[in-house]
């Protein structure tokens, strides 16, 4: 399976919709909604019959930071 965005795609953050926020899910509460750009991706195999998931380094637009994050916590800027 490919990574569902490129290096350079703009994205936006959108924290999962859990019942229980985890420590890390708080952490990118502030970010919910803000624009930022893909600085690059990794992939972490869940060995035989597993599959792949992707992880994301994204540095946001409005501050400069770069964020961890998961490949179901984005989705991509429609321009």
């Amino acid at each position: 399976m490919a990574p569902k965005y490129q290096i350079g795609q703009k994205v936006v953050i959108t924290p999962v919709k859990t019942q229980q926020l985890s420590p890390r899910d708080a952490a990118l509460e502030p970010y919910a909604g803000q624009i930022g750009k893909v600085a690059d991706y990794y992939w972490i195999s869940l060995g035989s019959g597993g599959g792949v998931v992707y992880i994301y380094t994204v540095l946001m637009e409005a501050d400069q930071k770069e964020l961890v994050v998961h490949e179901d916590e984005l989705e991509a800027v429609i321009e």
